[in-house]
């Protein structure tokens, strides 16, 4: 199945938010006028896309209807599509892990999904042929190293971990280590999800960076932020304060299937500068995608 058919299949609830309430839109005006903008800006903004980024959108859109001298409703789709699609291309939305092994570090607050997408990752990783171990640094949730070894034997792959509440960066360095010893091609890190204290995040998070650093100095690596696209804008408070502390290249958007609010990832791209690498639209392993922008405003509008 592909991209768009799946993304139309999986994110109904976000299609018909956004995309029915801009089908009576474009239907429902014969002219574009001043009220065909306010309740285009109004759609948006319910869509979970922000005030800020949907006025951006409406202006870029005026702008377009007036130099290119648009008069039907159905070629301001047609607009309004390239203008999502160009928001949304803000950076390299491809992994890039060449070396033996590469990194990728997997952040986000408690609950959004990071061990599920962990897991996913590994088993896509696994099946296009790279050696996968994974590294259970979330050592302050209890059960999370337990939840991320059920995800190991099922994806066939390794694991390392330790016992409830050691330093973090101690298993990032034990996996490491075991990563080089064993050949690995890739490993993939879980971190712990805490904000309560944006101090002590930074300094984990920086431990953990310079581990990394230290151990595997020419190594590829990707810092992956985990968003429930079901939280909304609370998620781009969240985008703010990670990308403060770990220099994310990369987010990866969870539960979107259960949300009829999928604007956020406009707003991400629009407001961070981030590019959204994955989307989460079920619990099956292979309904973590690789995001493709063109494809999603081609379902969503």
């Amino acid at each position: 199945m592909s991209f768009l058919n799946k993304i139309k299949e999986k994110l109904t609830k976000t299609q018909k938010a956004i995309g029915g309430s801009l089908d009576g839109i474009f239907s429902g005006f014969s002219s574009l006028k001043d009220d065909f903008f306010d309740e285009l800006e109004e759609t948006l903004i319910l869509a979970d896309i922000g005030v800020e980024t949907s006025m951006r959108v409406v202006e870029a859109l005026r702008a377009k209807i007036k130099e290119e001298k648009i008069k039907e409703p159905e070629a301001a789709r047609e607009a309004l599509r390239a203008i999502l699609t160009e928001m949304l291309q803000v950076g390299d939305t491809e992994m890039h892990l060449e070396t033996k092994p590469s990194v990728i570090l997997v952040i986000g607050v408690n609950g959004v999904g990071k061990t599920t997408t962990i897991g996913k990752l590994g088993a896509a990783w696994k099946q296009a042929g790279k050696k996968v171990l994974l590294c259970a640094a979330d050592t302050f949730r209890a059960a999370a190293a337990d939840q991320l070894q059920v995800w190991a034997e099922r994806d066939g792959v390794e694991l390392v971990r330790q016992k409830e509440g050691a330093d973090p960066a101690a298993v990032v360095f034990d996996a490491l280590s075991a990563a080089k010893a064993r050949g690995s091609d890739l490993v993939i890190c879980d971190t712990a999800g805490r904000l309560h204290n944006k101090q002590n995040l930074m300094n984990e998070l920086s431990k953990i960076s310079h581990i990394i650093d230290r151990e595997l100095p020419d190594a590829d690596r990707e810092t992956l932020l985990v968003l429930d696209a079901t939280t909304g804008q609370n998620g781009l408070l969240q985008a703010v304060q990670f990308q403060e502390a770990a220099g994310v290249t990369g987010v990866v958007l969870t539960k979107l299937d259960g949300t009829a609010k999928g604007g956020i990832v406009f707003a991400i791209a629009d407001t961070l500068g981030i590019p959204v690498k994955y989307i989460g639209v079920g619990e099956q392993v292979d309904d973590l995608m690789p995001f493709d922008a063109t494809e999603f405003v081609q379902a969503m509008v």
